[in-house]
């Protein structure tokens, strides 16, 4: 695989992956109270066969 064409697909994952989790975010501050009005989230990215294990943790205020 060329280097654009890599580039062009982590970007692609990387889209859906922003898109499909801040759905979920969303969702689930609608459909749940949040203790505190904040809520703690954290990221796992892996990838099988690697390893690769990186984490993002970040708090946000939801109300």
């Amino acid at each position: 695989m060329d280097e654009d064409s890599f580039n062009m697909a982590v970007r692609k994952f990387l889209k859906e992956v922003g898109v499909t989790s801040q759905r979920e975010i969303e969702r689930i501050v609608r459909e749940h109270k949040v203790a505190g009005g904040r809520l703690k989230l954290r990221m796992a990215l892996t990838a099988e066969g690697t390893p690769l294990n990186h984490i993002v943790e970040s708090e946000i205020e939801v109300g």
